[in-house]
């Protein structure tokens, strides 16, 4: 049986003699995995770590003030880098899932590369899980935080040397550390992707369409805040279909898919039998507060054989 605190005590001693007198900094996506290896590394070495948070403008409404908010509840030092051009540049044009994933990493480790210059940090710590290692390696979908195992080698190519405290345990042991830790439960929020809505846009990903989807998140979490499920979001297609108006004309519309699904590990999934009464007033408020929205669709599937994520 996993031992949480046991887990906790030996990361802990590890990072204190990795990292030893040199300073070194924490990558923050504001999920649970990041921010556990985020406490553990403070707790190794208080404030010679610094955690560092980069808004990419990939994330859900209000959600960086909200992560910046609580890491400094945790005691953590904490500094948030505002990258939007950057990654949006980086995805224009791109319509493969892949390809995307790959952009995004690119500029993800470019530019934690640079802060970890200006910081004059030598360790970088990450909450890559192994899941992530898992799926990446089996050729499922590559994992923007996973590197040396698909033999990207970080400290040549980024000038980063990077420390995975959380790399062979699973999401629900995660969990079972955090709680060990002490971390409230608003700090345990759902699971959401580290290169954000992007994968969440099928096509090319703009300002535009994250912001769709933005909205149409909100409207899914909030009605679902007091469903138990593993994750629940909405995802832009790239196709369109026809829908008609109130004063029937002919409407070419978004088509947008609403995913809630029950898992343990992120390895398997099954699919939420939602209520049809919130079924139906998540459909009314994403068409109502998108008007180019024509088509809300609800997934059925699990995985497998399909992934959570649609990219």
């Amino acid at each position: 049986m996993f031992d949480a605190k046991k887990f906790v005590r030996e990361k802990v001693e590890w990072l204190k003699e990795t990292i030893g007198d040199e300073k070194a900094f924490a990558a923050v996506s504001g999920g649970v995995d990041s921010t556990v290896a985020a406490v553990l590394g403070h707790m190794a070495v208080g404030d010679k770590l610094t955690v560092v948070f980069l808004d990419d403008g990939l994330m859900r409404a209000g959600e960086p003030q909200q992560v910046y908010n609580r890491l400094k509840q945790l005691g953590l030092n904490t500094r948030i880098y505002r990258l939007w051009d950057d990654f949006f540049a980086a995805l224009k044009g791109l319509i493969d899932p892949e390809e995307k994933r790959k952009a995004f990493r690119e500029v993800f480790y470019r530019s934690l590369g640079k802060i970890s210059e200006e910081l004059g940090a030598k360790f970088m710590i990450q909450g890559t899980i192994a899941a992530d290692v898992v799926e990446t390696k089996a050729g499922v979908k590559t994992q923007h935080n996973v590197l040396e195992q698909i033999n990207v080698h970080p400290l040549e190519r980024y000038g980063l040397k990077i420390l995975e405290p959380l790399k062979d345990i699973y999401k629900h042991e995660v969990r079972a550390v955090a709680k060990a830790l002490g971390m409230k439960p608003e700090s345990m929020r759902r699971p959401f992707p580290g290169p954000g809505l992007s994968i969440r846009v099928i096509g090319e990903v703009t300002p535009e369409r994250v912001e769709l989807v933005r909205r149409a998140t909100k409207v899914v979490e909030e009605e679902t805040k007091n469903i138990p499920c593993f994750q629940a979001f909405a995802v832009l297609l790239q196709d369109r279909a026809t829908g008609v108006t109130k004063d029937l004309k002919r409407k070419y519309g978004e088509i947008v898919v609403v995913r809630a699904v029950k898992s343990k590990d992120a390895m398997t999934a099954e699919p939420v039998a939602l209520p049809w009464k919130i079924l139906r007033r998540i459909e009314r408020r994403i068409r109502e507060e998108n008007p180019s929205v024509t088509h809300v669709l609800y997934d059925l599937t699990g995985k497998p054989p399909a992934t959570i994520e649609f990219e």
